[in-house]
């Protein structure tokens, strides 16, 4: 009783909703990574910006210039490609930005605004249908599940790293 109480007294002085409690609860993290392309091509602010207009909320952010140590365990699903050792060499050649985003279904919108990973079959209006040519340039990362996601988090943000905050605007884009 006095648990639900306590409970009930934190969820009206933060302003919360039991609705809203659910809503939060739904919610994903998603990890996304500009690659060197990318950030040479001065396209970083384009991609944040896309995900802030879409209504996804930024969790955390590095511009690091990855070791290729750290590339070999994100990329280790493609450790028996031909193309492995190139890419995490590519990957660790220049900068780079990690983020974390966070929202309703975050994974699988954020794999449809990245468009395929050959950007010649990506539509216009997608990150790589606008922007890329070549699929060895194709300027963004994605996770492609919550499992995936939650590992890659994992592998290259510390917990510290990345802020739970309230956005002002959340009203407006969840009900």
């Amino acid at each position: 009783m006095l648990a639900s109480l306590l409970s009930l007294i934190s969820v009206i002085s933060r302003k919360l909703t039991p609705e809203s409690i659910i809503m939060s609860a739904q919610r994903e993290r998603t990890f996304i990574a500009v690659k060197p392309d990318g950030v040479q091509r001065g396209l970083v602010g384009e991609i944040i910006k896309r995900f802030e207009a879409k209504g996804f909320k930024l969790a955390g952010m590095k511009f690091m210039q990855a070791s290729e140590e750290l590339l070999k365990q994100h990329y280790i699903d493609l450790a028996d490609k031909p193309f492995y050792p190139g890419l995490c060499k590519y990957m660790s050649s220049a900068p780079l930005v990690a983020m974390c985003w966070e929202g309703t279904g975050v994974v699988k919108t954020a794999r449809v605004m990245m468009g395929e990973t050959r950007p010649a079959d990506s539509k216009p209006g997608t990150i790589r249908g606008d922007f890329c040519i070549e699929v060895g340039r194709n300027i963004i990362r994605g996770s492609d599940s919550i499992e995936s996601a939650d590992k890659e988090i994992a592998l290259w943000f510390r917990p510290e790293e990345l802020t739970s905050w309230t956005q002002a605007n959340d009203s407006w884009i969840y009900e």
